[in-house]
């Protein structure tokens, strides 16, 4: 079953409206959920196999090899639940810990959420087929949205998995602004599984956003090829170039485009003027040290049950609870 509680018109309207307003901007931003289209969903397929980007690997393997202790900790005193994951994918690394929760017999529900259409249909798909036993309903649309559509499903409790070290995607203010959110639509005991990706070499990350391959820098260009084909635009791609920086120092890891030129932009009825080297925000990817994970999980209202790390102490899933 998928459930959706935006019309096609109103998505169209919000990408158009958020894509304005962050190019009119100074300095000019762009929304980074906006680049899981059908075409950038697959490019994310791609960075995931990369061999620079280490983070797919390092949180595979905890699923793989410690989803059994995930789900002890998440059954503890609990005889149902519902499982709602946030920016659900194609659930290859949350599958293992299904596949777990369902040997142990355990009486859940799964509610993937994913504000591509896309991933959700095809989740309705492969999930059946691959996990017969599995109840679940897709969710597409805003998370927060389709967290209150699933909470409104049922009183039992509820665990949040969000993964991927989509967390990431915000600076640090974002983040515990959107942890409070999700605590606010919790209950007292409910879970928060949230993966972070830690601070490491620096070379290290910054290879993971700059990959000699170009993958990267076709994700971030794909978005200009969404704005033309969904809103009328005519961005000329190679009229920008791709740039990432990481500081060590704040965990700060930034891609922007760059336009090479001055050059004026049409999307739809709106013209967007670029000067030559203006650059165009277009996400973050923020890494943690574990003590700034501790702040993080107090100051949104949590208290930090365990940690799970790889072997190499690349990455972290760490089980809150609402406090």
């Amino acid at each position: 079953m998928i459930l959706t509680t935006e019309t096609n018109t109103e998505v169209n309207n919000q990408f158009l409206n958020e894509t304005i307003t962050g190019l009119s901007a100074k300095p000019k931003y762009m929304h980074s959920k906006y680049f899981y289209d059908e075409a950038g969903d697959y490019i994310f397929q791609q960075i995931m196999n990369m061999e620079e980007y280490y983070l797919t690997d390092a949180e595979m393997e905890i699923m793989q090899y410690q989803a059994d202790q995930i789900a002890n900790v998440i059954s503890d005193g609990s005889d149902a639940f519902d499982l709602i994951e946030l920016g659900a994918g194609d659930a290859t690394k949350s599958i293992h810990l299904l596949r777990k929760l369902i040997n142990k017999k355990l009486n859940f529900q799964y509610f993937p959420i994913d504000i591509s259409a896309h991933v959700i249909s095809d989740l309705s798909v492969k999930l059946p087929q691959a996990l017969p036993e599995l109840q679940f309903t897709g969710l597409n649309g805003d998370y927060f949205d389709m967290l209150k559509a699933a909470n409104e499903t049922s009183d039992r409790q509820k665990v949040v998995l969000f993964m991927g070290a989509n967390i990431g995607n915000m600076n640090v203010d974002e983040a515990e602004a959107f942890c409070v959110k999700v605590k606010a639509l919790l209950s007292p005991d409910d879970l928060l599984i949230i993966g972070f990706d830690l601070k490491k070499n620096p070379k290290q990350i910054l290879d993971a956003y700059n990959d000699k391959s170009g993958i990267t820098r076709s994700f971030n260009l794909n978005l200009l090829n969404r704005i033309n084909r969904e809103l009328e635009g005519n961005f000329n791609l190679d009229h920008f170039e791709h740039y990432a920086t990481y500081d060590p120092e704040t965990g700060e890891c930034k891609s922007y485009l760059i336009s090479l030129e001055n050059q004026v932009v049409n999307i739809g009825e709106h013209a967007i003027q670029f000067q030559k080297n203006e650059y165009v925000y277009m996400e973050i990817s923020q890494k943690y040290a574990i003590a700034e994970i501790e702040r993080l999980a107090h100051r949104s209202g949590f208290k930090v049950q365990q940690y799970f790390f790889d072997s190499r102490q690349y990455f972290v899933d760490a089980i809150w609870k609402v406090a």
